[in-house]
């Protein structure tokens, strides 16, 4: 692995671990048993190496949005795909992620908002449109306005004013909020698929 790798995965990994304001580079050079200035060969600074982490992370988010899209056989098993995928992702992430974003690295802060507001909005939409065509979900759903605020209930985790760490887990939060909003805009249907879903995942949890 090339250097400037070793140091993104690195700090990657600490960053999300214990949040970015905590992190030094100090502590990243540290970790990898180099020294301060080799690693700022590779970064002139930590809001340079912030920016490299955050676009590796959006790209790699992006990715799996459109694999459990390709992968699955409708909507309501697009939306199980995506949540297993994002609750493994969250298991390793310090809620104060996002609150040191928009604090301390407004680079970084405005293209993880430009994720959030562009691509995350049009799988959303993508997916209700797409429930809709289905039968899974109710017809009468207004889109633009619940795929607005599906999208902004997907980081309410991560509001440690509203959730504190100390008390909530991330992954919690958003088990419960995504599962809510899915019960929410099911059809008849729809609502027999979730069963069905949710039974396949218990026999597979005890074989």
């Amino acid at each position: 692995m090339e250097q400037r790798d070793r140091i993104q995965e690195k700090a990657n990994e600490m960053f999300m671990r214990y949040g970015i304001r905590s992190v030094s580079m100090d502590d990243i050079a540290g970790q990898l048993g180099m020294s301060k200035k080799t690693l700022y060969q590779f970064f002139s600074d930590k809001d340079e190496l912030v920016d490299a982490v955050m676009q590796a992370e959006l790209q790699g988010g992006q990715r799996d949005c459109e694999q459990c899209f390709d992968q699955s056989e409708n909507a309501i098993q697009e939306i199980f795909f995506t949540m297993q995928c994002i609750l493994e992702q969250f298991r390793h992430i310090n809620p104060m992620v996002v609150y040191d974003l928009q604090k301390f690295h407004h680079t970084a802060y405005h293209k993880f908002l430009a994720y959030k507001n562009d691509f995350l909005l049009t799988v959303i939409r993508n997916n209700l449109e797409r429930g809709i065509r289905e039968g899974l979900y109710r017809n009468e759903l207004n889109v633009d306005i619940l795929s607005r605020f599906r999208l902004q209930s997907m980081m309410i985790g991560f509001d440690i004013e509203a959730f504190p760490p100390a008390k909530y887990s991330v992954v919690d939060v958003t088990r419960e909020t995504l599962e809510h909003f899915l019960y929410g805009i099911v059809s008849l249907e729809g609502y027999k698929t979730i069963l069905n879903y949710k039974n396949e995942q218990t026999k597979m949890a005890k074989s």
